[in-house]
Formats: structure tokens, C-alpha cells, sequence
């Protein structure tokens, strides 16, 4: 990231943040933007460009108080959207010519004061195979594991937008590898577990497969669920994987004393052929590249940054979605501008975990003073809970269900229930860090997306496997295991309601 011009000052920035007035304070951040440099360029298949790289395309943001832990914070990114379990034989990976970047703006100015900064290295055991394991793998050591990586850590520190400092914090840690399947990874778990590394600050990390945990009825896109309120209720993500990454930081490490609020945002960036690292994908709150920002500039700002965001102002203040809504179901769209949205997607709410002197930019914002909720509640806020999303993000909040009732007016006294009748993750998190599922393996069987859709069980040639725990071993020494067993056969195979409105809630304040 470039530095801010000169004129730019800590005292300029404060004055045009403190225009509340949505208008000006966005028009003065246009004005004094800060360059992003040459772009060849969320949430999944948001851009077009991203779209065809999936590699480098952010799916997921989450920050939040860790439950267990409440004197830390936890952050994760996900990227790489809609990986099929059972997609061999080279599975998948984190990209070795990408900067993977967690951003995190501690005083509110829309400049990250550290980046955590990972990258990738790839490695195989023996290339005269076909297999990404040669046969059951027991650990992230084991010589079965034919394909590896590994990552390095960098904790990039910035001042005013200059970097002042960096030091390397974990190198060659190795990533938990795609999940092939029960018959190559029989615990999988334990792989996971190896792959969790904790640092000398107390700090955790992680980064490996995990179970997409984002959850919602993507019909959406074919004109609002088929313009029929019935055609909702349908978990889109089910059974798939992403690539995750995970820190779980302590507090103090990351807030300025008396200021317990941090913005967060995640960038990938890609070296191309000139050697240059050039920025394809950002995502802070979800869906806003998604649902808010238009097919024209959608590249457009993945390769931008949070202190140009002055220039996409305007699709928040005048949202298509609610008028996309009027039209087909004659829900009358708030009026506009809507400075509702404004507190939600690019200051933070006032009093809740908006910081002072704030500069409008599309930041995930979280308080990491108010405690996490013993019981907490899917609608976050909206409900009452006031440690879920919009104040950072839960991997249990339902950010579809809560972003259609704020587009639809909830801030405004437009009292309504409207959601996507997907209220949960299909598969359980877990109680500690990570917290990400573990994922879906490539032997499971997603019904009828997997051939039983007559009712009729799906023939399985990990079932017709003879049941053994031996190995033998060719001349060689590699693993001969049974190609029904392993190989071919588990290795490989495939598998691994209404819109309704209801009275209810004040709005958040």
C-alpha cells in the first residue's frame, strides 16, 4: 500500500471523518484517496475477475471475541468457495504466488496499523504418483502424505500508511491438507489438531480446510428465489469446503489503550509477470461486493482499499437490493439516501463499535470490550446480543437474514423478518480455536446432489472395500494399498419454507 500524500495529514483526515453528514464525509475521503497502485483486478464468485481465480477470491471474514477466551481475538478469512470434497486427485490449496493479508485499523482512520501477512510454499514426497497420498496418512509427517504445504507468518506493522516495521513470527508451519477422505485420513482430527501452532505471545494460528461455515439460500440470484416466496430454505454451501485462515491474538496486542475498537479486512494479492504484487481481492463486511456494488466496478474495488472507499458511496447510500425487492414482491423500499446503511457497512454503529474520529470505509468493526454472549443469538444486534454482527462477525450469525431486514428499513422502524429460512451452519463448529468446522470429507455422500435423488442408494466402491488395516508395500517401499480400499476407490469416489415478516424488535442505538 502507497503512503498518503503529504497533504493528507492525521488532522486532515480527522476534520472530514468528523463530518457525520454522510455526503460530506465521504466526498472529502474521495477527494484525498489514497492509490492502490496498478490493479489487474466478499464473498463467493463476487467479481468477475476473482471469479475465474478462486484461489485468491475471499470468501468469509470473521472477528470476534473469543469465547473461551475472552481476553483474545479471533480472526479468520476464508477463501477458495464451493471446493467439492471429493475433487481429486490434486485437491486443494493455497495459492504459492499470493500474499494471503489480515488487516486490522485500530484507531479508525481506514489505514491498517498490522497486517498479517501469509504465504505459501508447496512440496511433494514422490512425483512418479498420481495420488496426493500414497496411503493412509496419521499425521502431517507421515511419508503417506505425498502432497504438503507450508506457510510463513509476517506481522507488517504501518504508520499513517508507511511501514515501520516487520518481523517473521512462525516459518514452515505446515497447512491441515484437504480432507480425501475416511479411508486416507481415518483421523482426521488429528491432522487438524497438528496444524494448530501457537506462538511465543500466546498467540494461536491456523490454516487448513474447514467446512464452508457461511450459510444461506444462494437463489437469491435467480430473481429473488424464482420470485416465489416458497422457494426459500435451501443451504446452498451445504457440504462444501474453503480454505481457511485463523489467529487468535491477545487484545491488548492489537487495541490502543481506551480504544477497544478495531476494523478488519482481508486482501490477497498476486505477483504477475513483471515480478509486481498487484491486489485482486478485499473483503471486510459480507456481501457488500456481493449484493451492493455494481458488475462495473466490482474489480474495481477488490483492487482497491478501505481509504478510497469514498468512491463506492454511493451503492450504499442508494442500494439496489431493496428496489430489485419492490419489484418483484411490491415491498416499497425506504426512501433514500440511506444513512441507516452508512453506520452499518462504513462507520460503524455510534455507541456500539464506532470508533472516534471515524473515516467512512468498508471495514468489519468490532468492540472487543463487550464481552461474547453465553447464548448467542443468530440476529446479533437486532436481536439484543449486542456481541454478534454487525459488531464484527460470528461464524453463527446469520448475516443474510440480518442484511436483508437492514436493507429493507429495520433501522428505520420498518419493523420485518424477512430472510432465506437457512438459520444455521449444517455442520457443527467447534468449542475452540479454530471454531471452524472440520471438513467435509471427500468419502461423505451429500444425498441427493450425490445420485440418490430416486431414493435409491448410490452404488459406493468404498463399500464393496475389504475391510483391512494392513499396508503391504511394493519393492519400492511405497504403500500397494488395495485400489477399492484406497486408491482408486475411497480416495476418489464421489462424497465425501417462505419469506416470512413478523412485528417485532426496536432498532439498534
Amino acid at each position: 500500500m502507497s503512503r498518503p500524500l503529504s497533504a493528507r495529514s492525521r488532522a486532515a483526515r480527522t476534520r472530514a471523518a468528523a463530518l457525520l453528514t454522510v455526503g460530506a464525509a465521504l466526498a472529502a475521503g474521495g477527494v484525498s484517496g489514497l492509490g492502490p497502485g496498478a490493479a489487474t483486478a466478499s464473498s463467493h464468485r463476487e467479481a468477475p475477475l476473482v471469479s475465474g481465480q478462486p484461489q485468491y477470491d475471499n470468501t468469509d471474514v470473521y472477528a470476534f471475541v473469543s469465547p473461551d477466551k475472552p481476553d483474545t481475538t479471533t480472526l479468520v478469512a476464508n477463501f477458495l468457495p464451493f471446493e467439492e470434497p471429493a475433487g481429486g486427485p490434486n485437491f486443494y490449496k493455497f495459492a504459492k504466488d499470493a500474499r494471503y493479508e489480515i488487516n486490522v485499523d485500530n484507531d479508525g482512520d481506514s489505514l491498517p496499523e498490522f497486517t498479517y501477512r501469509f504465504t505459501f510454499k508447496d512440496s511433494y514426497q514422490n512425483q512418479n504418483t498420481f495420488l496426493y497420498n500414497t496411503g493412509p496418512v496419521r499425521s502431517l509427517t507421515d511419508p503417506n502424505l505425498n502432497f504438503r504445504q507450508t506457510y510463513d507468518l509476517t506481522l507488517i506493522q504501518r504508520k499513517d500508511g508507511a511501514v515501520v516495521g516487520s518481523r517473521t513470527l512462525a516459518s514452515g508451519v505446515p497447512v491441515a491438507p484437504s480432507h480425501v477422505g475416511k479411508a486416507s485420513m481415518p483421523d482426521y482430527r488429528t491432522l487438524r489438531n497438528q496444524a494448530v501452532k501457537t506462538l511465543p505471545s500466546g498467540a494461536q494460528v491456523f490454516a487448513g480446510q474447514a467446512d464452508d461455515p457461511f450459510f444461506l439460500d444462494l437463489r437469491v440470484f435467480d430473481l429473488l428465489y424464482g420470485g416465489n416466496f416458497k422457494e426459500v430454505g435451501n443451504d446452498t454451501l451445504r457440504g462444501y469446503n474453503v480454505q481457511s485462515l485463523a489467529l487468535q491474538i491477545p487484545t491488548k496486542a492489537l487495541t490502543k489503550p481506551g480504544q477497544p475498537i478495531v476494523g478488519v479486512y482481508s486482501a490477497v494479492q498476486r505477483q504477475n509477470a513483471a515480478g509486481d504484487w498487484v491486489q485482486v481481492s478485499r473483503l471486510g463486511d459480507p456481501l457488500v461486493n456481493e449484493l451492493v456494488v455494481p458488475v462495473k466496478d466490482k474489480d474495481k474495488f477488490n483492487a482497491s482499499v478501505p481509504w478510497n472507499d469514498a468512491q463506492f458511496a454511493q451503492y450504499v447510500t442508494n442500494p439496489e437490493l431493496p428496489k430489485l425487492i419492490q419489484g418483484i414482491y411490491k415491498i416499497p423500499a425506504p426512501a433514500t439516501p440511506r444513512n441507516d446503511l452508512v453506520s452499518v457497512f462504513l462507520t460503524g454503529v455510534k455507541g456500539l463499535n464506532q470508533p472516534p474520529n471515524v473515516r467512512p470505509a468498508e471495514l468489519m468493526r468490532l468492540n472487543t470490550s463487550i464481552p461474547p454472549a453465553a447464548k448467542p443469538k443468530r440476529l446479533g444486534v437486532l436481536d439484543g446480543d449486542n456481541a454478534g454482527y454487525p459488531n464484527g462477525r460470528r461464524l453463527t450469525d446469520d448475516t443474510v437474514d440480518i442484511s436483508l431486514q437492514v436493507a429493507e428499513g429495520e433501522l428505520l422502524n420498518n419493523k420485518n423478518d424477512l430472510g432465506d429460512k437457512v438459520d444455521a451452519n449444517d455442520v457443527k463448529l467447534e468449542n475452540a480455536f479454530p471454531y471452524v468446522a472440520l471438513p467435509t470429507s471427500g468419502s461423505s455422500v451429500r444425498g441427493s446432489a450425490r445420485g440418490e435423488a430416486d431414493g435409491k442408494k448410490a452404488t459406493r466402491l468404498g463399500d464393496l472395500a475389504p475391510a483391512s488395516n494392513s499396508e503391504p508395500t511394493g519393492g519400492d517401499g511405497v504403500p500397494v494399498v488395495p485400489v477399492l480400499a484406497l486408491g482408486i476407490g475411497a480416495a476418489f469416489v464421489a462424497g465425501g419454507g417462505t419469506l416470512w415478516w413478523r412485528r417485532r424488535r426496536g432498532p439498534i442505538g
